[in-house]
C-alpha cells in the first residue's frame, strides 16, 4: 500500500486458495488492495498450462495496473 499512497497503481497476484488469507491480511491491516486471483495450484502447471492461465488473466492484471479494477 505504500505505493498507492504515492500515487502508484499496484496490487497483487495470487491464486484462489489464497483469497480469505488476502482477506484476513488485509483487514488486519486497514487495507483493501487491488488483486486478481488465478485458479490453484500453480507449482505443478506446465508451461503451456502458466502460458494459459497468463492468457486468460491479462486483462485483469492490467486493469489492476493502470489502477481501474
Amino acid at each position: 500500500m505504500d505505493l498507492e499512497s504515492r500515487g502508484v497503481p499496484s496490487g497483487f497476484v495470487a491464486s484462489e486458495e489464497f483469497v480469505d488469507a488476502a482477506a484476513a491480511q488485509g483487514k488486519s491491516l486497514g487495507i483493501s488492495p487491488l488483486n486478481v486471483f488465478v485458479a490453484h495450484p500453480i507449482q505443478d502447471r506446465t508451461n503451456e498450462e502458466m502460458a494459459k492461465l497468463a492468457e486468460d488473466s491479462i486483462e485483469a492484471v492490467t486493469a489492476l495496473i493502470c489502477g481501474k479494477k
